[in-house]
């Protein structure tokens, strides 16, 4: 949960607010999260399953 402040005028009109410096840093990591998201909403998905399946793969090539 995020706890924040708000930084007000003399008509008691919300003008910023305050963060943590955690709090800010997360919201940051979400964005850039969200916008991987948005630019890849385009690509082909492939199952889990199979990139399982390939990741196996390439573990079994390295341990061998």
């Amino acid at each position: 949960m995020i706890k924040h402040q708000f930084i007000i005028d003399a008509k008691g009109k919300k003008k910023a607010v305050i963060l943590s410096l955690k709090e800010f840093k997360e919201l940051l990591e979400d964005l850039e999260d969200l916008t991987l998201i948005a630019e890849r909403r385009g690509e082909p998905a492939e199952p889990l399953e199979d990139v399982i399946k390939r990741l196996e793969a390439s573990w079994q090539k390295i341990t061998t």
